[in-house]
């Protein structure tokens, strides 16, 4: 296939210019690759994991462990996806200092303050990083399940290349997408993310 730029180019889905390493709350969904039902199956409104699903929220348990300011509040291992609610609770003890960014684009000026901020790389875990360490571990071990114990096979990836976050700016917000995700195998038959589809644009 050709590539073709109006037709396969991404637009980025985080927010241009935000601090991803900077302390809050973030509604964070994940996707595997084709929505296949790899993790387990949601039986009279409950998930019911299966070994790969388990496998998958053990790794979501290890992520304060990698990234001692991250902390994963509640969450949910779905059939064919994830959500969390992942909180940032700053810079941990004695974390080393922002490097300097690579470009005169990766600094903005606030407008109360003279002070440039970098919007390279930060002190503290980006959000990306987190995930992408959280989809590396997974892989890895689904991998391992797929050769030694009979897991269905993926064709690819194991998941999205992107993902979908959402910034929590309020208690309100909270308290509404937590019941979301703890609601979520009750809702399976209506989840929109329920059926094979393609990755998010």
């Amino acid at each position: 296939m050709v590539y073709d730029p109006q037709k396969h180019h991404r637009r980025s889905i985080r927010l241009k210019g935000y601090d991803y390493s900077q302390q809050g709350a973030y509604f964070v969904t994940i996707c595997n690759k084709g929505r296949h039902c790899f993790f387990g199956e949601v039986i009279d409104q409950s998930m019911i994991l299966n070994d790969a699903g388990i496998m998958v929220d053990k790794w979501v348990q290890e992520l304060p462990n990698k990234f001692p300011d991250i902390k994963c509040d509640v969450w949910q291992v779905m059939p064919n996806h994830f959500h969390a609610i992942i909180i940032n609770n700053g810079n941990p003890v004695g974390a080393d200092l922002c490097v300097g960014p690579n470009n005169a684009a990766d600094v903005s000026f606030s407008p109360n303050n003279s002070t440039p901020k970098l919007l390279g790389e930060h002190k503290g875990s980006p959000l990306y990083r987190v995930i992408q360490w959280f989809k590396t571990m997974t892989t890895n071990e689904y991998i391992r399940g797929v050769k030694n114990a009979g897991w269905p096979e993926f064709n690819g990836k194991l998941w999205q290349r992107n993902y979908w976050e959402h910034i929590i700016r309020d208690q309100k917000s909270y308290d509404r997408i937590a019941q979301y995700i703890i609601n979520n195998p009750a809702n399976w038959d209506t989840d929109r993310l329920k059926g094979a589809d393609k990755e998010p644009n």
